[in-house]
């Protein structure tokens, strides 16, 4: 049975709809640091995380402290945006994200339901303990394969807060919340 310690990224240096890529805010770097203190006695354990600055950054301080080097993967990367929305740029995808954030996969887009499938099948095919550093949707869509809710948005994760599951036999198992804050997801 693996554990998966979902970690959500640092406190970005700019929000959803402002830039495609920001890195980590100066508050984000510390918070970085704090994770890896919190989490060292966990390992050393693999590392994945998204192909985003935001969630790299935050793995390094973890990944220096164990000396592994993370495995970078587009499995556990932030929602798409529909490339309708993407074409209107940047300040459409706050407004799009607010309007769907309330409602479930079953009524969006080919692309997010399919995002949200590539994540569950990628999390239950783990067999071994690691630590996944993410993001606010792929947190809520793992938890969401775990309780059996469709979902979008079940819990508002904190920056570099930790969701832990099981994944026993190709099914995800909640074991503990990270630590819920009212975060704006934009």
């Amino acid at each position: 049975m693996a554990k998966l310690y979902l970690v959500r990224h640092a406190k970005a240096q700019a929000g959803f709809s402002e830039a495609e890529d920001p890195g980590l805010s100066e508050e984000g770097r510390d918070q970085a640091v704090d994770l890896a203190l919190r989490l060292e006695d966990l390992g050393p354990l693999p590392i994945q995380t998204s192909p985003l600055k935001r969630a790299q950054e935050t793995a390094a301080p973890l990944a220096n402290r164990w000396g592994e080097t993370p495995e970078v993967t587009a499995m556990v990367a932030e929602l798409p945006t529909p490339p309708d929305i993407a074409a209107q740029g940047l300040a459409a995808r706050g407004p799009w994200l607010q309007r769907i954030a309330s409602q479930r996969y079953a009524d969006q887009a080919g692309i997010l339901r399919a995002w949200r499938q590539g994540i569950i099948g990628s999390l239950q095919s783990c067999r071994i303990d690691m630590v996944i550093v993410t993001h606010f949707m792929v947190i809520n869509a793992a938890l969401g394969a775990a309780m059996g809710d469709d979902r979008l948005v079940i819990m508002q994760p904190d920056y570099c807060s930790v969701t832990v599951f099981e994944n026993a036999s190709g099914s995800l198992a909640l074991v503990q919340r990270g630590a819920e804050a009212s975060t704006r997801i934009l």
